[in-house]
Order: structure tokens, then sequence, then C-alpha cells
């Protein structure tokens, strides 16, 4: 199974019992179709970036969930058909696979040793 995240922005104009339906029918949907959600976070009503639909501000909504890679385009889908979602965004979490080798440990170069004069007995 693979790890997924979800934001999505509901219109501010959707009432409270309404969105909370909604928020439900969504984790629903990922449990219904074999998936599991980690984690909601309701982040609440923001300013958008830029006026969508002359909307300024919207209601976001941000979904950690574990599934097989058929469910993402079916919650696409789904999102898509919503009148009450603005915008939607889902996104796979890789894993990070540490296969960095340690670096090898310098050795500083032995300085050269410095010989001392040998003697030689002088010839008579």
């Amino acid at each position: 199974m693979n790890k997924y995240e979800v934001v999505y922005i509901i219109d501010p104009a959707v009432e409270e019992e309404a969105r909370k339906a909604l928020i439900a029918k969504y984790n629903e949907l990922i449990t219904g179709n074999g998936g599991t959600v980690d984690k909601v976070e309701e982040w609440g009503k923001r300013r958008l970036a830029y006026a969508i639909d002359y909307k300024t501000e919207g209601y976001y909504v941000l979904v950690n969930f574990q599934a097989e890679s058929e469910l993402p385009k079916e919650l696409e889908r789904n999102l898509q058909i919503s009148e009450s979602v603005i915008r939607y965004q889902v996104i796979r979490i890789e894993e990070r696979k540490s296969s960095v080798k340690p670096r090898p440990v310098r050795v500083a170069p032995a300085a050269p040793v410095a010989e001392a004069p040998v003697e030689t007995p002088a010839a008579e």
C-alpha cells in the first residue's frame, strides 16, 4: 500500500453540518475502497491566494491515508464531481531510502621526515 496526502478546499458558503458530512463522506470513500485514513486535519477557513469563481476564502482539509494505487483516481473523480469542493490535490508520499554511503575518513598524508645528514669519514 502506498501513502498519499490529499488537500481539498471546501466552499465557505457550505454550512458546518454539511461540511462535516462532506469530510466524513470522503473518509468513508477511502476506507470503503480498502484504504486506511491515518490523519485528518481541518485547517479551517483561510484566504485563497487568488480568487476562484469570485470566492476569496475557502475551508481547507488535509487527509493523510494509505491505499492501493487505484484509489487516488477514484477519489479525484468524486472530488471533481462535487460542487462544494473548489480545488483539490492528491499527492503520493515517497518514503526516503538512505542509499548514501558514509564518507570515508580522510587520513592526512604523513609529513616527510627530515633525515639527519650522514657523516662520512673524511678522506685523508
